[in-house]
């Protein structure tokens, strides 16, 4: 935004509490260790108050518990990483794009006057574009696909047939929406295609990111819920249902008719088996291989301790004697109560 904001403008759209001169102008955000003049920054975490001290800032975003802490013109807010969001959106508003079809695009179905179609854009027939959707150059929307309101698909988007998007969604450069599922029936020696007839249903609010493939279902929808939040590379197989508000980072990889509850998160690289369901509320850390079903909300975590290799190897050959020390465990206890029982007999 050219020119900036005056914190108390600021505060008047976004809230908060504002202490110290509201006239200071800012025009972008930065980290309390970069920033200088002109420029706001946050703390969010405590462990960087002393950079807080020491900030070049125009102005910061503090929590309550830090707002005594400088002398700066502040505002003051319970969520400051949130509200940090929100105030790099309002220095940093999306870029427009010319409303209106381009001449190279290919166009089988109406779309409204607010839209953006860009350059070598192809769409089907039966295609339903809600108001003011923004499809960047490249972007291949098939046969009978419906896009909500304000939706914004990257260079190089690929939504297959029938599939469903809902408003405010932002897909990012090269996600596949909608292609066929893992689907194949052994026959002898061969394998035979399984025509996967389902399609992809996404909810308002969801945000896919780069390269990004959720596969169509094979009989039932795949169903994204509103408000998720995935990260680029993630593989999302067919029938899998992802509740509202998860998230989940890179390279994560989700198998088919997975159900996963609403505000769960995986961490980057985690991966679930197919037909599993996670209840609301469940957390996988990085890396983690989820095998079983895990019906309580909390924290659960499968990754192996990095070590030096030559401590690995010596540890995964302890690993392969446990199943042998707990069978001598276990003999080891059966004759020691055999020996409790021949005591109480002979007194």
């Amino acid at each position: 935004m050219r020119g900036g904001l005056r914190l108390d403008e600021i505060v008047t759209r976004l809230g908060g509490e504002l202490r110290g001169d509201g006239s200071v102008l800012v025009s972008q955000v930065c980290s309390l260790s970069a920033a200088g003049e002109g420029e706001i920054a946050f703390l969010a975490n405590p462990k960087y108050r002393k950079q807080l001290a020491a900030t070049k800032a125009s102005a910061v975003i503090v929590p309550p518990q830090a707002a005594d802490e400088t002398s700066l013109p502040r505002i003051v807010h319970p969520n400051s990483y949130a509200y940090y969001a929100r105030v790099v959106a309002l220095l940093n508003p999306a870029p427009l794009r010319p409303r209106g079809a381009h001449e190279s695009a290919i166009v089988h179905s109406v779309m409204p006057e607010s839209a953006s179609i860009g350059e070598n854009v192809t769409v089907g027939h039966g295609v339903t574009i809600g108001e003011n959707v923004t499809l960047y150059p490249g972007v291949v929307i098939g046969d009978g696909v419906s896009i909500g309101t304000d939706s914004v698909l990257y260079p190089n988007v690929v939504v297959y047939r029938d599939c469903v998007i809902g408003a405010r969604a932002v897909i990012q450069a090269g996600a596949v929406i909608g292609s066929d599922g893992f689907g194949f029936a052994k026959e002898g020696d061969r394998w035979l295609k399984i025509p996967q007839i389902g399609r992809v249903v996404i909810g308002d609010d969801v945000e896919i990111g780069a390269n990004t493939s959720i596969d169509r279902g094979a009989l039932e929808d795949t169903v994204i819920e509103n408000g998720v939040k995935l990260d680029n590379q993630i593989q999302i197989a067919h029938n899998c249902r992802i509740g509202e508000n998860a998230a989940m980072a890179g390279c994560v990889g989700i198998a088919g008719s997975t159900r996963i509850g609403a505000r769960c998160t995986v961490g980057g690289a985690g991966m679930i088996i197919g037909h599993l369901e996670l209840a609301d509320d469940v957390h996988v850390s990085a890396g983690t291989m989820v095998t079983k079903n895990l019906t309580k909300p909390g924290q659960y975590t499968s990754i192996y301790p990095l070590e030096a290799h030559e401590d690995w190897l010596r540890n995964a050959a302890q690993l392969k004697r446990l199943s042998k020390l707990a069978d001598r465990v276990t003999a080891l206890e059966r004759s020691l109560e055999k020996k409790l029982e021949d005591m109480e007999k002979n007194n």
